[in-house]
């Protein structure tokens, strides 16, 4: 009776296996985009929150908000000591609060909801620029990372939700190249699942930056993405589980460049790949898995156009050749953008 009760076991587990759905990835031809033209203000920071509701940071010390799709906007406008104008390209939310960033000097870092913020941190020095935050999914740790003011990365934490930052020693961090920095060009050079966070660095060098206890400690790890120069590295990252990632860029000066922009990895961050090389997209300053498709389906966005990948990274379509800096999607179909000048809506026909 006992072989028999195992016998039967096992053959449900194999019937499961074969009737188990494999996702299908979809192929998209072309996509809708709902252009909000926002006046005075450059956006590369954006909170896609659901399809009604998106905050975003801009360059004109402006934190705004839709809560009906776009029909209508509330900005509030923050400054620092009456004169000086935060330049944000850093957005986070945890739980009820919002975070905003500042780039350059001084560093202002802001803490609140719609109706109110105060400061948390500030920093000055001549080298000081910020160029993204995130926060863990615990709500309580974050991470902002800057251009170096010494001869490491400039690391803020908190664990606390954001009430306290800490910047780490040179100590703690791996020391960077004369030259290695990082790009604020959508505030998504900063990667995070579960406790573990990678940043993407670029000009002299382009490698990856890996923690996986919230920040605490680091290792570093070199990529294949052109290198060398200012411009050149990587401008985003973003990783679908703790094993599967995706980096892109290239060289800002040189758009139309498709050469060594793009490269993935499947153990963590520590080896990566190039992936259409010398074939489209060109260079790119966002690259975002779409929920809940198996890591196959990927979007980029630049000021390139937007193209569309249903391979995991290895081959892509230009989908729309509106220019965006930043992409977020809320669903597996529904994406808010942010540019110069404008907020864009995404929908994948």
């Amino acid at each position: 009776m006992k072989q028999l009760s195992v016998l039967f076991l096992i053959s449900i587990i194999i019937i499961s296996c074969k009737t188990e759905k494999k996702y299908t990835p979809r192929t998209i031809n072309s996509v809708t985009i709902t252009e909000f033209k926002q006046d005075s203000t450059s956006i590369r920071a954006i909170l896609a929150i659901s399809n009604d509701t998106l905050i975003y940071a801009g360059s004109k010390g402006d934190i705004t908000t839709t809560e009906n799709g776009g029909k209508t906007w509330k900005t509030q406008q923050l400054r620092h000591n009456d004169s000086i104008i935060p330049h944000f390209r850093s957005i986070a939310k945890n739980g009820e609060h919002i975070f905003a960033l500042s780039v350059a000097n001084p560093a202002l870092l802001y803490k609140g909801t719609q109706n109110e913020y105060q400061l948390v941190y500030t920093e000055e020095n001549e080298k000081v620029f910020y160029d993204c935050m995130k926060f863990f999914s615990d709500g309580k740790h974050g991470i902002a990372v800057g251009d170096p003011t010494e001869d490491c990365p400039s690391l803020i934490l908190t664990s606390d939700g954001g009430n306290t930052w800490k910047k780490l020693s040179c100590s703690q961090l791996p020391i960077f190249e004369e030259g290695e920095a990082f790009f604020a060009a959508s505030n998504t050079n900063i990667a995070i699942v579960n406790n573990t966070v990678w940043i993407g660095s670029g000009g002299t060098k382009a490698r990856v930056l890996k923690s996986t206890d919230f920040g605490t400690t680091w290792e570093i790890f070199d990529t294949p993405i052109v290198q060398g120069d200012g411009p050149q590295g990587i401008y985003s990252i973003d990783f679908y589980d703790e094993n599967h990632g995706i980096a892109i860029g290239g060289n800002y000066s040189k758009p139309e460049d498709n050469s060594a922009n793009k490269a993935i990895t499947s153990d963590g961050g520590k080896t990566w790949t190039l992936v259409a090389n010398n074939e489209n997209p060109n260079y790119k300053s966002c690259v975002q898995y779409i929920p809940n498709t198996d890591g196959r389906e990927i979007i980029a966005v630049g000021k390139t156009g937007v193209s569309f990948s249903n391979d995991g990274g290895h081959t892509w379509k230009e989908v729309s050749k509106d220019s965006y800096y930043a992409i977020q999607f809320v669903n597996s179909n529904t994406a808010w953008l942010s540019g110069p000048e404008k907020i864009g809506k995404l929908i994948l026909n």
